[in-house]
C-alpha cells in the first residue's frame, strides 16, 4: 500500500469503474464518507454517485484520465488530472473534459477516494486548459 505503484494501480482500478458504472467496484474504492462537488457545484454523498450508475441514469461511452501528477502526504495523496468522457446523462449530452482534484487516503492496505472537486476546462485538455 505504501508504494507508488499502489496508486498508480488505484487510478487505473478507479478509471475502469467509472467508465463501467461498475456501482460494486466503486463502492470498494470510495470511503463511506466520500463527497464529490460536481462542475456545477452540486455535492453528493458516496450513496448518490453510485446511484448514478445503479439507476442507468449516468452511462459512458469512453471515459479516461490523463495528464495525472499525484503527491503522497503520508498516508493520503493528491491527485490532479483531467477527466475526459463522452456520457449521456439522464438523457442528455454529458460530454466533456473536467480538471479533477482527488482526495486518496490509505484505509488498511488499500487506497480509497475520500473526495472529488471536478470544474469544467471549458474544452480539450492541454496546457491552456
Amino acid at each position: 500500500m505504501d508504494d507508488d505503484q499502489g496508486l498508480a494501480d488505484f487510478g487505473r482500478r478507479w478509471t475502469e469503474a467509472e467508465r463501467l458504472g461498475d456501482v460494486t467496484a466503486l463502492d470498494a474504492l470510495l470511503t463511506e464518507d466520500f463527497t464529490a462537488v460536481g462542475p456545477q457545484g452540486f455535492v453528493l454523498d458516496k450513496k448518490q454517485w453510485i446511484d448514478r450508475y445503479a439507476s442507468g441514469v449516468l452511462i459512458h461511452d469512453a471515459f479516461t484520465w490523463e495528464e495525472v501528477t499525484v503527491r503522497r502526504h503520508g498516508r493520503a495523496a493528491v491527485a490532479v488530472g483531467v477527466q475526459g468522457q463522452q456520457s449521456i446523462y439522464d438523457g442528455r449530452d454529458a460530454d466533456g473534459h473536467f480538471r479533477v482534484t482527488q482526495m486518496i487516503v490509505a484505509d488498511g492496505a488499500d487506497w480509497k477516494l475520500a473526495a472529488v472537486h471536478l470544474s469544467p476546462t471549458g474544452g480539450r485538455p492541454g496546457p491552456d486548459s
